[in-house]
């Protein structure tokens, strides 16, 4: 067999990028049943050709006799955690343990060096079943040998929707009396005008305030401008997005919570971040906005059957208000990290 040929992928042209894609899609569908939860061709499409101010982003395939038997990913802040580059490598199962993932793995790590990068993140799933540490997985194998550390262990679970009327509004009472005061406010789509500023920090303070583990991160970009540069990627991507947020007395956004749905994969919705400010926690304010906004979704994409989150595992208060609303795991997700 002809050795690897690494090629970057050009996302405008469909005979470079769709084989590239298919490699990475069939690489993470292979690992089993609602394990891992690939984005769709169109969407990664989308991020590749619009890239904002947000982040750098390439794709690389690795080619045997004509064939995508690899594929690489590469990302790179721009605006904030300018230290970091998170990378995936994904090879064919009828193509592993030829050294591929490795070859490709060295060159994204190259890369990376060349952006100035000290510190590289990378994901791996694996069932349920097999325990915290992934233990004779393939991804996280691979990354254990090649010097990756696992940083943050997260697990997936799984919510059947509708969620009864009757179970959302005990939790909604029980919830009420400890945040007088507060308002919750839901929309579909891009942020109002008058919470926009708010929004931005507190979705900003996200990846430190939830938690991190062993992973070396900082606060992302609060810049309004850039919420508004997303929301318009959302859009290219064939998203859309479910939002509550619970409004402080003094006005300020003290908690969010948003899903996202997407056209590429129907009656399916993903839950992308939740937060409670710190200073405004104990008003329960994390379980009325997600009771508030899964209201929402379910009044307006009564299509919807099943959302997805994930959790960090030592995340036990917000794994304690999933599994109140039913969520049930079913895969782990490994966060790990190499310093260069």
């Amino acid at each position: 067999m002809s050795r690897m040929r690494i090629v970057e992928v050009d996302a405008g042209d469909p005979a470079s990028f769709d084989p590239w894609h298919r490699a990475y899609a069939a690489a993470e569908l292979a690992i089993g049943p609602d394990v891992a939860s690939p984005w769709q061709l169109e969407e990664v499409r989308a991020m590749m050709l619009h890239q904002g101010s947000r982040a750098w982003t390439a794709g690389w395939s690795g080619l045997v006799d004509g064939r995508v038997v690899c594929s690489g990913w590469l990302r790179t802040p721009l605006l904030d955690n300018t230290d970091r580059a998170e990378l995936m490598v994904h090879t064919v199962p009828d193509a592993r343990r030829r050294g591929h993932a490795t070859a490709m793995l060295e060159h994204l790590e190259a890369v990376a060096r060349e952006r100035g990068r000290s510190t590289l993140g990378a994901e791996a799933s694996w069932p349920y079943a097999v325990g915290a540490e992934g233990d004779g997985e393939p991804g996280p194998a691979f990354a254990y040998a090649r010097g990756y550390d696992l940083a943050l262990g997260d697990v997936k679970r799984l919510l059947r929707l509708p969620v009864g009327e009757e179970l959302l509004d005990g939790l909604a009472a029980a919830a009420a009396p400890h945040h007088v005061g507060y308002v919750l406010r839901s929309w579909v789509g891009p942020v109002p005008d008058d919470l926009l500023v708010g929004w931005a920090r507190l979705v900003a303070s996200l990846a430190i305030e939830a938690p991190t583990g062993e992973l070396s991160v900082e606060a992302e970009s609060a810049d309004p401008a850039v919420v508004r540069e997303d929301e318009a990627l959302l859009a290219k991507q064939g998203r859309t997005k479910y939002n509550t947020v619970a409004v402080a007395p003094d006005g300020d956004v003290v908690a969010y919570t948003d899903v996202v749905t997407t056209v590429h994969e129907p009656g399916r919705a993903y839950q992308w971040g939740t937060l409670v400010r710190r200073d405004a926690r104990g008003h329960r304010l994390g379980i009325a906005v997600k009771v508030a906004n899964l209201r929402l979704l379910q009044a307006q994409a009564r299509d919807i059957t099943l959302l997805t989150t994930y959790n960090a595992e030592v995340n036990r208060q917000m794994i304690e208000v999933n599994e109140r609303l039913g969520f049930t795991p079913v895969a782990r997700l490994g966060e790990f990290q190499k310093r260069l």
